[in-house]
């Protein structure tokens, strides 16, 4: 099996210190590809794996404006982005929000990917070619209760997949996202045990997406072997939703 499949590529990956975000650090990697981790956490440094870090936060258009310039810098144009950055607030029913939490959520799993898409895709739209996935959930076409700010949100992100892919189909860039549901070593690990429960027992295949299943998932998505599909939604929920 060729292990190098994204030889040479620069990706960017948001959320890049998270479970998820770790797992598809890891991936790229392995793939071949040069990776920038845009994150709260990071600091702007290259660490032990060859990952440029660089502390950015993705609701702010200046952030990331200057973390894109970084990357052209150290790593050259930025071929792939991999929206993952995200927050899922308490879980708490609709009409207890308050609109501080409903903004907060929104604005970084939403308006996050909006403002990293917009500013990564400008130069992709100049090289005629390009790989965004943004990592959306199941909530999103599910509703979920006691999770209304997270559904809306992440809701918002497959809806602009969809947009996003359609106005760019003809110019050498994919875009895509991926809805999975629990993800062991993601979110999943900040609610409590009966919360826990309660979702597992609504998965057919009882129990949770890992996160190198959705590493896979995105390692594919992001590479040449992916060439007909944009603007689609991907499953990763164990047969909880089947469209």
């Amino acid at each position: 099996m060729n292990t190098a499949t994204l030889e040479g590529r620069v990706a960017i990956v948001t959320g890049g210190h998270g479970g998820i975000g770790r797992a598809i650090v890891a991936r790229l990697l392995r793939e071949g590809a040069r990776v920038a981790v845009f994150d709260l956490a990071a600091s702007k440094e290259k660490s032990h794996d060859s990952v440029l870090r660089i502390h950015c936060d993705v609701t702010v258009p200046a952030d990331v404006e200057m973390a894109l310039a970084s990357v052209r810098e150290a790593l050259g144009p930025v071929q792939i982005l991999i929206n993952n950055a995200g927050l899922l607030g308490p879980v708490t029913p609709v009409l207890e929000i308050t609109i501080e939490t409903w903004r907060r959520v929104t604005e970084v799993n939403l308006t996050g990917t909006f403002v990293c898409c917009k500013a990564v895709a400008i130069d992709m739209v100049q090289a005629g070619y390009g790989r965004i996935v943004n990592i959306a959930s199941v909530q999103a076409k599910e509703g979920t209760e006691l999770a209304g700010a997270y559904a809306a949100s992440k809701a918002g992100v497959i809806a602009l997949t969809k947009t996003l892919g359609k106005e760019l189909a003809t110019s050498g860039i994919l875009v895509n996202c991926i809805t999975p549901t629990a993800v062991d070593g993601g979110m999943i690990d900040e609610i409590a045990d009966q919360r826990r429960t309660y979702i597992l027992n609504r998965i057919p295949m009882k129990r949770f997406c890992s996160v190198n299943e959705v590493a896979a998932m995105v390692a594919w998505l992001a590479g040449d072997e992916c060439s007909f599909s944009t603007a689609g939604v991907f499953d990763l929920s164990g047969g909880r939703s089947s469209y």
